[in-house]
């Protein structure tokens, strides 16, 4: 059987049939750089499925995670990913896992259910612990649900005020996380290798994490205007991986599971509620949460919405840096964002934002060279 990349390629050589119309053969800038054909995602409201808002827990300064003392328990606190939860959860749970291989117990409470929950259970269950969690939520209803799920760790600290140690910490978590997913690509896990264009260039800035980590961003280069179908100039090109949530996160809560992790759903008060618990290790992955149940006043929400379209299964590739729009082609339908608004609260979907994300993506669409689209008037006696 040909492959998809072999059958395109056959087209050429194939002559026109007498009678019939063709136009706009397809040409090799409508190729990623592994061969997969770059198709127009169809915007319109038409298509419109659903809106949603998530809240990012931000820090300024960066995630944490670090061990403390408290009364006879001992807490190791595992939050505050901003833009990069998915993205690091592997890897900030991996250096959790290392400080709470330091005490000498091997029960632990895990606090939350969502990507940094559920990847540091699983890792201290491969570490021989007795896992437990404790969330007010589960999937589908968590923060990590309402993520993109492209791996790339974006809004996770302001460089003017995250520290050596932090960043030392970051590119850690970054490379263990790397790793890790590479373990679950698949459709078991939702986890796929995608070629990504960055509108804004990034590569270029010798500071950016693309220039910084580019072993982690494989197939990177710079195209020129012949070399890609976008109405745009010198774009960057490079591949992720892309974590569909409502595939991966219910597949890690039945593996946690499977290993014999329980799971109880309650919504705690306090930080006296959470020190009552039987465990004597407590992972604190609740995100924002950890602003109330810790009081950790530098943790804040950084607002984002986003609009999904009908699945394209035809859309394989990523768009980011188009004015701040990002498109992230899932299973569960072609998704557009995004927003980042900082200190907002409100998980609410904004008719207007929703407006601005359709009214950008389908003009950026709507430009972009796609042979292969079916046009009305092309006439056709087959």
């Amino acid at each position: 059987m040909l492959t998809r990349r072999q059958a395109l390629k056959s087209l050429a050589t194939i002559p026109l049939i007498n009678g019939c119309t063709t136009t706009n053969l397809p040409t090799t800038r409508n190729y990623s750089p592994s061969g997969i054909p770059l198709r127009r995602v169809r915007v319109s409201r038409s298509r419109i499925i659903r809106s949603i808002a998530g809240l990012r827990p931000f820090r300024p300064s960066g995630f944490v995670v670090n061990a403390e003392r408290m009364n006879d328990k001992v807490i190791i606190h595992n939050y505050g990913h901003g833009g990069g939860g998915i993205t690091l959860s592997w890897g900030t749970s991996h250096l959790a896992m290392e400080l709470a291989n330091k005490t000498a117990f091997k029960r632990c409470a895990i606090l939350g259910c969502g990507a940094a929950g559920l990847s540091a259970a699983r890792l201290m269950q491969t570490a021989g612990w007795d896992v437990t969690i404790y969330a007010k939520d589960l999937p589908p209803n968590t923060t990590s649900n309402v993520a993109g799920g492209q791996w790339s760790p974006t809004s996770v600290s302001e460089e003017q005020v995250a520290t050596p140690k932090f960043l030392q910490q970051f590119e850690s978590a970054m490379r263990h996380a790397y790793r890790y997913y590479q373990d679950l690509v698949g459709s078991e896990y939702g986890v796929r290798w995608i070629s990504n264009y960055n509108l804004a260039n990034d590569v270029a800035n010798p500071n950016s994490l693309y220039s910084k980590y580019a072993s982690m961003y494989p197939q990177q280069r710079l195209l020129e205007p012949t070399e890609h179908p976008f109405n745009a100039g010198t774009i960057t090109h490079f591949d992720t991986m892309l974590v569909e949530p409502a595939v991966y996160l219910p597949k890690l809560m039945s593996d946690v599971q499977i290993a014999g992790g329980k799971i109880n759903v309650r919504n705690f008060h306090g930080l006296s509620e959470i020190l009552s618990l039987a465990e004597p290790v407590i992972i604190n992955c609740t995100g924002l949460g950890s602003r109330e149940l810790f009081g950790d006043e530098d943790l804040i929400p950084i607002r984002g919405q986003l609009t999904f379209l009908l699945p394209q299964e035809e859309v394989q590739y990523i768009i980011v840096g188009n004015e701040g729009l990002y498109m992230f082609p899932r299973s569960d339908g072609i998704l557009l964002g995004g927003t980042f608004e900082r200190n907002q609260w409100d998980i609410q979907p904004d008719p207007q934002i929703t407006d601005r994300l359709i009214n950008g993506h389908k003009a950026f669409f709507s430009a972009m060279q796609d042979p292969w689209s079916y046009k009305k008037s092309t006439k056709s006696r087959y």
